[in-house]
């Protein structure tokens, strides 16, 4: 009889055994996916945090730009457009209220306004032009690339060489002046800091993407400093491509120039 209670209690001890087993086991496996799914989440929010840091940062270079532009606008406006008006408003005044005035020097001071109206006129278009060019608005992106680089290559201080594969309406008209000021944007920064001569630009479809290729025999930079480097000029760029929904990758040593890949 003892033998047979002593058996029953081996078989309940082991039952009891195993349920707390299988209870340390079930606990275990609880908090094992408590902890993994708490870590995913801090993950999802660590990354959602970069996203949005990231977005703050776009949004804030892109407000720098455009207020860098009104500033250059104003600036431009002011020099080339008000000052010459000024002189043209003096010159008018002069003629109206001086009564010693010589037919010829009457003649001279028209003569003088007429120049400086010109002058003035050819300055506006050129503003309206750095704003909207004519072209990009009348033949599309396409177009308006060959025509700028043909201006810098015209310009005899660097040498830019294209190939472009664009199709109108691909883009938008407010995505493709991005796409406009980007490579306007890039130029600028490989002919004021890279000192480039020369110039490459590669703009062609690839897929269900627009693909840039743009390369230049520059100074070049250390792009593990990128970061700390990065001006007004490189954030706008990149403000842009986010804009596009793009990516931008760039690849530079120093001395060996710059080439930075952008797929819309």
């Amino acid at each position: 009889m003892n033998e047979l209670f002593s058996g029953d209690n081996k078989i309940i001890t082991i039952v009891i055994l195993g349920a707390i087993l299988m209870l340390v086991m079930a606990l275990t496996l609880i908090l094992f996916f408590y902890l993994s799914r708490k870590k995913i989440i801090q993950k999802e929010l660590e990354k959602k945090t970069l996203e949005l840091n990231h977005q703050k940062e776009m949004l804030k270079a892109t407000i720098v730009a455009q207020e860098a532009e009104r500033n250059r606008i104003a600036q431009d406006l002011h020099d080339a457009i008000s000052a010459k008006l000024n002189v043209v408003s003096l010159s008018a005044n002069f003629l109206l209220e001086e009564e010693n005035v010589t037919p010829q020097e009457t003649e001279e001071i028209i003569n003088h306004m007429l120049k400086v109206t010109n002058k003035t006129i050819e300055s506006s278009r050129k503003i309206a032009h750095n704003l909207l060019p004519p072209i990009l608005e009348k033949f599309g992106l396409g177009a308006a690339l060959e025509e700028l680089c043909d201006e810098f290559s015209n310009s005899k201080k660097v040498s830019v060489s294209s190939r472009i594969d664009y199709k109108v309406g691909k883009l938008s008209e407010n995505d493709e002046l991005h796409v406009f000021r980007i490579v306007q944007e890039l130029i600028n920064n490989s002919m004021r800091h890279g000192k480039a001569k020369e110039i490459a630009l590669n703009f062609k479809p690839e897929k269900e993407n627009l693909c840039l290729y743009y390369r230049d025999d520059g100074l070049g930079f250390d792009t593990n400093k990128i970061g700390v480097q990065k001006g007004l000029g490189l954030r706008n760029i990149e403000s842009r491509v986010s804009l596009l929904n793009g990516e931008i990758v760039f690849r530079s040593e120093k001395l060996k120039g710059v080439e930075v890949e952008i797929t819309i």
